[in-house]
């Protein structure tokens, strides 16, 4: 239990790191609910919007990586709040852009400060965590959900009105932006990240060896085969695979997200009374179920509550893997940033092989590689076990395997 209240200055860069996450919820469900829109601005078929969306996670790879040395010298905050405000700017752009050239620009961009966004966020997740010295980074997760939804919301909203495809782009993210430079203030600085660690000096982030993080990677990079599978395929496997129609076609991906932001609401509870490594490991059997659901479902029903138990499991392995990279003290930065970059390995290889698979077998059989990893990350689980430091609110999360 609490033995104190966290004191306000990490309570303040708790509020802070949750704008954050919510701002980089919205401005990526803005975008990406557009790119619909975007399609037939620029009559694009599906083979070169397929490449237009293949570059922003190519690209977020490279910005995800740049973070590591910019956060070991300078800290997160700095980088966080630069590239949150680039990334609500080259959102808005491309709402107004009419330019095939600066459509492709605008995505590498956005794919750059996306990709530093989601490693620096993470660094100051992490580093609340350490000092309140107990789960919490599936909240600062949660909140990403909530963006996410909200952008989809806005989106949905503003089309129903008629309003503009630039407003459209601009309005929600403006408000990122307002929010961003409100509440970013209150992230920690360099010194106050180092708070707690093992080691302090910068030259460690070049030093963390693969192997201590390797399950972590290679979790990231399975979870998002399997959230690559339901974002890109879902609604296509819900008509062509069930012949649903009309509002059930996207109810499907609409009930995962929602599973997802449920379930990780109380999953920093979980992680403090069980450890992190038996949550992830629950958290891949149920996902791996839950996918293998989908290939079986003899329908829309079965369909559909399968789905929400991919949301359910998938839920709780990000936040955890980015929490065990956190804890290796000396060169956490590089950890954490590699640790992201699989995030994009993940929905490179999703997009490959179930769209491969797709193709050639159709949308059910689309999933069965997908369930097949997502099952992989219950033998790395082990990799999570290890426990979080003392911090001025909380004793340590007893180990677990």
């Amino acid at each position: 239990m609490p033995s104190s209240p966290p004191p306000r200055r990490d309570r303040r860069a708790r509020v802070a790191t949750w704008a954050a996450f919510l701002v980089q919820g919205l401005c990526f469900a803005t975008l990406i609910t557009h790119v619909i829109d975007l399609q037939h601005r620029f009559g694009l078929g599906d083979d070169d919007l397929m490449l237009v969306l293949l570059l922003v996670p190519v690209v977020a790879g490279a910005g995800s990586a740049a973070v590591a040395p910019l956060a070991a010298r300078y800290g997160s905050a700095p980088v966080l709040r630069v590239s949150q405000l680039a990334v609500c700017v080259v959102v808005a752009l491309s709402g107004w852009n009419d330019g095939l050239a600066g459509l492709y620009a605008l995505c590498a961009a956005f794919g750059l400060f996306v990709g530093a966004v989601d490693a620096a966020m993470n660094m100051q997740a992490v580093a609340v965590e350490r000092r309140y010295g107990m789960s919490v980074l599936s909240g600062f997760h949660a909140v990403w959900s909530v963006g996410s939804m909200l952008g989809a919301a806005v989106n949905s909203a503003f089309s129903a009105l008629g309003v503009s495809l630039g407003w459209s782009f601009t309005a929600p993210v403006l408000a990122g932006a307002v929010l961003s430079a409100v509440a970013l203030p209150g992230l920690y600085d360099r010194e106050e990240e180092l708070h707690g660690r093992v080691a302090r000096d910068t030259a460690g982030a070049a030093r963390v060896p693969w192997r201590s993080i390797l399950p972590l990677c290679l979790a990231m990079a399975f979870l998002y085969v399997g959230d690559a599978a339901v974002s890109s395929y879902s609604t296509l496997y819900m008509s062509d695979a069930l012949a649903a129609s009309g509002w059930l076609v996207p109810f499907a991906y609409l009930l995962y997200q929602a599973a997802m932001l449920l379930a990780r609401v109380p999953g920093d509870l979980a992680v403090r009374r069980y450890g992190p490594a038996p949550v992830v490991r629950a958290g891949a059997v149920i996902a791996a179920a839950g996918t293998a659901g989908v290939v079986v479902a003899p329908g829309v029903v079965v369909a559909v509550l399968a789905f929400g138990l991919i949301g359910v499991g998938l839920s709780v392995i990000a936040p955890q893997s980015f929490s065990a990279a956190g804890r290796l003290g000396a060169g956490a930065e590089t950890a954490i940033a590699r640790v992201n970059v699989f995030n994009y390995v993940g929905f490179l290889v999703g997009a490959a092989v179930v769209g491969g698979v797709n193709d050639g077998l159709g949308p059910r059989w689309a999933f069965v590689p997908a369930a097949v990893l997502v099952a992989l990350i219950v033998p790395l689980a082990g990799g999570f076990r290890l426990s979080l430091p003392a911090g001025p609110a909380q004793g340590a999360v007893r180990e677990a395997v």
